[in-house]
């Protein structure tokens, strides 16, 4: 298999390292980028000179369009476009600030569309090429305190929807990765929290105390061969879940939603109005 050529955001930690580390060993090249360059000394060590690091905070867009416009000048070609960058913001609604949210949308959302805007121009012109797009379990159903965090990822679904459809063409593909619960530090390190309001302090301990929606979390490497197998194919999925469990959640979500829609059917058709 000719070797393929990866941008990959966030590439210092979790899924992002597994996914470089993953195409590395099999022959690929990787443009990684990470805030401090200094966490990819390792990858370059001992991949050389088919690892480019680069420093990028994905919140900035015209630093994103130079990353991937450096890419392509030193490999030549993009063949796989992944945005992982992202971390995970707590908090009840009422206690989201501006800035919590707003935050939260500049890196998870619109870190996501300039990386993408500035690959495609280059992916037209070859023809070719996959953008991956690191969702989770929370684009497509949601949980308490975790509310802005679903609306970054929900937002990027569906613009994400709409991208597969309008690239098609081109010879570009689209896959949205929506992974369950993972060791990564998305809910430690990355992970940052609003100002608590005691009045959901009780909210709080009962969902404590609540049967755990996840066991056991997944294992970041684990996912290394089920990606590598997803940009290998031919016909990649919009969709796919990586790890054990949000099947379960997808589907009990939206049987839901389903018989509820089913339900209020004569007062949806009421609303249309006649149709004469």
């Amino acid at each position: 298999m000719t070797p393929k050529t990866w941008f990959i955001t966030g590439a210092s930690k979790g899924f992002g390292r597994e996914w470089s580390i993953a195409a590395l060993e099999r022959g690929d090249s990787v443009a990684a980028t990470a805030r401090d360059t200094a966490t990819l000394d390792d990858l370059v060590d001992r991949f050389g000179d088919r690892v480019l690091p680069l420093r990028l905070d994905v919140t900035d867009r015209d630093a994103a369009f130079a990353a991937v416009r450096t890419a392509r000048e030193r490999f030549g070609s993009l063949d796989v476009v992944v945005n992982n960058a992202g971390y995970g913001q707590f908090g009840m609604v009422e206690e989201l600030s501006e800035s919590d949210l707003r935050d939260q949308l500049e890196t998870n959302l619109f870190g996501a569309l300039w990386v993408t805007q500035a690959a495609l121009p280059f992916l037209r012109d070859q023809g070719s090429g996959h953008i991956l797009q690191v969702s989770s379990i929370g684009g497509i159903s949601a949980f308490p305190n975790v509310g802005a965090y679903h609306a970054s990822k929900w937002a990027l679904e569906g613009i994400s929807q709409s991208l597969a459809q309008e690239v098609a063409s081109f010879g570009i593909k689209v896959t949205l990765i929506e992974p369950a619960g993972y060791s990564t530090d998305w809910a430690g390190p990355s992970a940052r929290r609003a100002e608590a309001l005691p009045v959901y302090d009780d909210f709080r301990e009962a969902q404590k105390a609540a049967p755990k929606r996840q066991a056991t979390p997944g294992d970041p490497g684990a996912t290394r061969a089920a990606v590598l197998q997803l940009v290998d194919s031919a016909r990649p999925p919009l969709r796919i879940f990586f790890g054990d469990g949000p099947l379960a959640v997808a589907t009990k979500d939206y049987e839901s939603r389903l018989a509820t829609w089913r339900e209020w059917e004569p007062v949806s058709v009421k609303a249309h109005g006649s149709k004469s």
